[in-house]
């Protein structure tokens, strides 16, 4: 594991400083509107800007990435959402701030792709799984940070917008210092969409409420805080609070999913949900202590959601669909998460905070009525299912190219359906370099060979 951290720091680092930023400004956003007194309703529709963002960016940042490479698209992008973010504090105008946050969300879906696909170029296929939960740990650790910061630095004021672009100026560093060749050209995986909608429903239906409910977490659990009393400060550790919940319950969580029915659970964890939400559904003011203790509940069975899907869903479908099935189901949740801050920012505003739990139980109630466990015991099961349970990292902070990293898919699937076979003439728009490390590189010789974009393997 060591060996690993070394070997990849790079990428963790600008995964981790992309993440503090991103959370950071997502709560930013919503404090700074609840202190100038505006509706639930923009608070959420920024959010679903960003959603919708990211997966506007997942079909672009493919098309990209294949014209100016790995590097030049990172390097724009990072440039861009710096840009976008410094822009919250020259303008005040809230349609802009819609624009603005959709820029960010498609910026950084593309910075993603390179990360993500970069660490697969990299990872030998028996270090797969420790370079995914790695690079989950990464993710989980930058969000719950980007919330601390606010305990340290509680005024609402221009400074914090300058941190975010501060961090993913960051960011740059390491992959733009690189003297490592660009990974492969990627495409995007086909989507299939009446082929999965009818192979694996009821995964596609958990899918979209973990996208409706944590969306809706992550756009409006800091104003829902702010209205019942809670600090800046304070907001800050709730939120903090409630995102370590996601990293922590990741390994119990893979624990029940190898050893009982992954329907059920499912089923349990949404029943749950539903029940832990309610005090702070039904209750306009909470106690600080019942607030802390629910709230951290509520989001270690709201985190369990996503995993426990895209587990059950793989039990569901074959091995040369998997990496379809993966674009397929962050679709259905960038779907859900755009839609989920709409409809809870509504209900906010007309009936009050206390609804944003209510919606998250409402839905969990939907979900344990969707999952019949029982009608799926044996439909559509391949060869090889359960397969084994791997930790996600939280999915706005992933592409459809975390399929590439994720163990249970078999290498030369990805190899086959997301990368293209190149001339081993160099493009002259491409980099090229050494294959060496990123961090512990040799200076490149004077008159570099050419070199085969794809990885060499044993």
């Amino acid at each position: 594991m060591r060996l690993i951290w070394k070997s990849f720091r790079a990428l963790y680092f600008s995964s981790l400083m992309m993440l503090i930023g991103s959370g950071l400004l997502s709560t930013y956003l919503a404090l700074r509107l609840a202190a100038d007194h505006v509706d639930g309703l923009w608070v959420g529709a920024l959010m679903a800007a960003y959603y919708f963002g990211l997966v506007l960016g997942g079909k672009i940042g493919h098309r990209l990435i294949a014209r100016v490479g790995h590097i030049r698209a990172y390097s724009a992008c990072a440039g861009i959402v710096g840009a976008a973010v410094l822009g919250h504090g020259l303008i005040d105008w809230l349609p802009a701030w819609l624009v603005l946050r959709t820029v960010v969300g498609l910026g950084m879906m593309c910075q993603y792709m390179v990360i993500e696909s970069w660490l697969n170029e990299q990872a030998e296929t028996k270090q797969r799984g420790m370079v995914f939960s790695g690079y989950m740990i990464a993710s989980y650790l930058g969000l719950v940070l980007g919330q601390l910061i606010l305990v340290m630095h509680p005024a609402l004021g221009s400074e914090l917008l300058m941190l975010v672009a501060l961090c993913f100026a960051l960011c740059l560093v390491p992959v733009t210092l690189t003297r490592r060749i660009h990974p492969a050209p990627l495409h995007p995986a086909p989507m299939e969409p009446r082929f999965f909608m009818k192979r694996v429903p009821q995964s596609l239906s958990t899918v979209l409420g973990a996208g409706l409910i944590v969306g809706s977490f992550y756009g409006l659990a800091p104003l829902y805080a702010t209205q019942q009393g809670l600090s800046t400060e304070q907001v800050g550790l709730f939120m903090g609070s409630c995102i370590f919940a996601g990293l922590v319950v990741q390994w119990p969580l893979g624990w029940l999913s190898d050893r009982y029915d992954r329907a059920l659970l499912i089923r349990s964890f949404a029943i749950c949900l539903a029940v832990a939400a309610l005090p702070l559904a039904i209750m306009p003011q909470v106690p600080l202590e019942v607030l802390f203790i629910a709230g951290f509940l509520c989001s270690l069975v709201q985190f369990c959601l996503y995993p426990l899907a895209v587990a059950f869903s793989n039990d569901h479908v074959e091995g040369d669909r998997r990496v379809s099935l993966t674009a397929m189901l962050l679709v259905t949740y960038g779907i859900g998460a755009s839609i989920g801050p709409l409809l809870a920012g509504v209900l906010m505003k007309f009936f009050g905070s206390q609804m944003l739990y209510a919606f998250f139980s409402f839905f969990a109630l939907v979900l344990v009525w969707r999952i019949r466990p029982k009608a799926v015991t044996n439909l559509h099961q391949v060869d090889d299912a359960p397969l084994q349970h791997v930790a996600m990292p939280e999915s706005m902070s992933s592409s459809p190219l975390v399929a590439a990293l994720d163990p249970r898919v078999d290498e030369q699937v990805v190899q086959d359906q997301m990368q293209s076979a190149v001339s081993p003439e160099l493009d002259p728009e491409t980099e090229p370099g050494p294959e060496t490390d990123l961090d512990d590189a040799d200076p490149p010789p004077d008159h570099p060979g050419p070199e085969s974009f794809t990885r060499a393997r044993p």
